[in-house]
């Protein structure tokens, strides 16, 4: 087994938290991204615990000079980062009429100009090392909208048509770059939305074929798969994850 370097964005909860540990199971270093950083450094050192080394650092994926400073932290202590896992997001809703102008732009900043950021901070290393895995979490609703959630959706949209741009400019380098819509998660960020009425649980269960929602792990072992020497064939490709919800 090779140990890479990992740089996993919104790493210390959710999707995030269970790609992390999941690529720090299979040997790689993992450096955990996240705003929030005592549940970085929390979950960190719970990876450590299992006896992988990671690091655990404050990233704002709206700061370009943040998302710098914090890979050339990760270049000093763990190497050159050759996987990278963005799963930073946000989700403001609200009816399109009454989506400020904040709303929409921290929508854009967050899920798509901080993927932008992180992969063109990140790709050159992967040149030096001619080799590169990157996953990028976007979103279900890609498919068919959402109502309510027109800057989440537009963003996560642009994730997609990105993933396609960077896997043809960059695959002659030996870096493959994919892209995950999961459906519907049992995150944080999932459970707010169904405490606040926005999405009915049971009626997410019965529109989906597999009979349940997906849990983080869904996510993280297709990552693992992605991130692997055995999938460098596979490049610029949509991978729902999302129980037969869209086929």
């Amino acid at each position: 087994m090779t140990t890479r370097t990992a740089i996993v964005t919104g790493g210390a909860s959710g999707i995030g938290e269970a790609i992390s540990r999941r690529l720090a199971e299979e040997g790689n270093q993992v450096a955990i991204f996240d705003l929030d950083s005592e549940a970085a450094q929390k979950i960190a050192a719970s990876i450590e615990e299992q006896g992988a080394k990671t690091m655990a650092l404050q990233v704002d994926v709206t700061d370009r000079a943040g998302i710098e400073g914090a890979v050339e932290a990760v270049r000093r202590d763990l190497g050159r980062p050759t996987i990278l896992v963005n799963s930073a997001g946000l989700a403001l809703d609200g009816p399109f009429l009454e989506t400020t102008q904040e709303s929409w732009k921290a929508s854009i900043a967050v899920n798509l100009t901080g993927t932008f950021d992180c992969c063109q901070v990140v790709i050159p290393d992967m040149i030096s090392e001619g080799w590169g895995r990157i996953v990028n979490i976007s979103s279900s609703s890609f498919h068919s909208g959402a109502p309510g959630l027109a800057g989440y959706v537009a963003a996560k949209s642009g994730v997609v048509g990105l993933t396609k741009v960077l896997a043809k400019e960059f695959g002659k380098f030996g870096i493959t770059v994919n892209t995950v819509p999961p459906g519907f998660i049992n995150t944080p960020m999932f459970r707010r939305t169904v405490d606040s009425g926005f999405v009915d649980l049971d009626a997410q269960i019965a529109a989906t074929p597999v009979g349940r929602i997906g849990e983080p792990e869904d996510i993280a072992v297709t990552c693992s798969f992605l991130v692997s020497e055995e999938a460098g064939y596979i490049t610029g490709q949509v991978f729902g994850v999302n129980g037969g919800r869209n086929m």
